[in-house]
């Protein structure tokens, strides 16, 4: 009696839930149709009327066949009895909820998190120019390393040349004489060298500031307030100025002309005749002009060697902004926004719970009915259905047995002066095993 009584209640639940549950399911296929409207309307190109009534249709479909999908499944699934039935409903619903997730959750994370995704978007390419710009402005200041070692190069041939003016200390003999000459000669190109480095610092100076006022205009449309699309519409602009910048300033770079100036140091090196007027005297200016050629040759391997590092670094990557739609940002960083994806998808597969939970319901109901004898599965109400059914049947054979009387002339009429016999009703022998009930006892057995 306890299982009779369980399953018994267990189907009343059921039935009293089933206006709850078509309301839970209307409203969560109208929630997802909303959030599906605002995901598919930032996807549409047009006029503001096309794009409505095409989004409004897209939605409409959509919660529709949401409603329509999960109330099938909901009073279907659960009634069936075979391992087999069930489990290609089960593949059914699975199939259904990837096209759900397909046609809807994607535009309802859009819709949830599209304009936070673009604006992630929009940062981490802020970050990359920002990258991209120091990179730049490094390259461009790398042949500035180079400039103490020239100067300290130009010092010391303008030192030599004046002590050696001075007081001969290279040669032996003070004057102007060659020597002297070619001293002065390289520290004037060191000095050309110096000069030319001094003059590309103002101009990478110049276009670095003028970078730096773009980074600041897009961080401030990054952070900002409004819609976001005007503002990616602007940082695009941003970053195409940003791009031209960070392009001048590779091309500014000094160093290929250090290395330039820096090998025509040695290769283009002349030295003066010794112009001494003794045969001692040319002969000492020859060994000094040679030692300064093999300085030369070192401080120009030296720059050279420089310069060259300083062009082997990395050049900056080329890099476009690439504008992103809210549908399409979501996706690329679907990562980073996993809550929205999951409150996205939950409202198109909340359903699939409520599937779940009436699946286990009816298993129950139908184990505790299993072990139930017939008369147990019979309610008070269904045995006073059939009691009833079984009087109008009797009354009606009954009637059917008064309007047949028995045909004039026949064999089977009663003779005459015999009286004729009562009509006995046209009924089934009761079975040994079954006790009547009369209608009165059945009244009074109701409660």
């Amino acid at each position: 009696m306890n299982q009779a009584r369980s399953a018994r209640q267990l189907r009343d639940h059921v039935a009293s839930l089933q206006t709850m549950t078509r309301f839970v399911l209307a409203t969560l296929a109208l929630a997802s149709g909303v959030y599906t409207y605002l995901g598919v309307r930032s996807l549409l190109d047009g006029s503001a009327p096309l794009v409505f009534f095409a989004a409004v249709v897209y939605s409409a479909a959509v919660s529709v066949g949401i409603y329509g999908f999960w109330t099938y499944l909901a009073r279907f699934l659960p009634e069936m009895r075979d391992a087999a039935s069930r489990a290609t409903l089960i593949g059914v619903m699975a199939l259904g909820s990837l096209m759900i997730v397909a046609m809807s959750s994607w535009l309802n994370a859009a819709a949830l998190a599209g304009s936070a995704a673009v604006e992630q978007h929009l940062a981490e390419t802020l970050e990359d120019y920002t990258g991209d710009l120091d990179q730049a402005h490094g390259n461009a200041l790398g042949a500035l390393s180079l400039l103490p070692d020239i100067q300290r190069a130009a010092e010391r041939f303008s030192r030599l040349a004046a002590e050696e003016r001075e007081s001969g200390a290279l040669t032996g003999t003070s004057g102007s004489g060659s020597v002297v000459q070619l001293l002065t000669q390289m520290a004037a190109q060191m000095r050309e060298l110096e000069e030319t480095i001094q003059g590309s610092r103002e101009t990478v100076r110049t276009l670095f500031e003028e970078g730096q006022q773009h980074l600041a205009e897009m961080r401030g449309l990054v952070s900002g307030a409004g819609p976001v699309t005007p503002r990616s519409d602007r940082f695009a602009e941003e970053a195409v100025a940003l791009a031209g910048v960070i392009a001048a300033l590779e091309q500014t770079s000094i160093a290929p002309s250090v290395a330039r100036a820096a090998a025509d140091l040695s290769a283009g090196f002349i030295a003066p005749v010794a112009d001494g007027g003794t045969a001692d005297l040319a002969s000492r200016q020859d060994t000094v002009m040679a030692t300064v050629r093999s300085s030369v040759d070192a401080q120009s391997k030296a720059l050279s060697e420089a310069a060259a590092e300083i062009m082997a670094q990395p050049p900056v990557p080329d890099r476009r902004y690439v504008p992103l739609s809210s549908a399409e940002a979501v996706l690329q960083y679907a990562s980073s926004f996993l809550p929205s994806w999951a409150g996205a998808i939950s409202i198109d597969l909340l359903p699939g719970v409520l599937v779940g939970v009436l699946a286990v319901v009816y298993g129950a109901i139908r184990r505790d009915e299993e072990s139930l004898s017939d008369a147990e599965r019979i309610s008070a109400a269904d045995m006073l259905r059939s009691l009833d059914l079984h009087d109008a049947l009797t009354a009606a054979r009954r009637h059917g047995a008064g309007e047949e009387g028995p045909a004039s002339g026949s064999a089977e009429a009663p003779q005459a002066g015999r009286p004729a016999e009562p009509a006995e009703p046209n009924e089934p022998a009761a079975p040994e095993n079954v006790t009547p009930l009369a209608r009165g006892e059945r009244k009074r057995s109701d409660p």
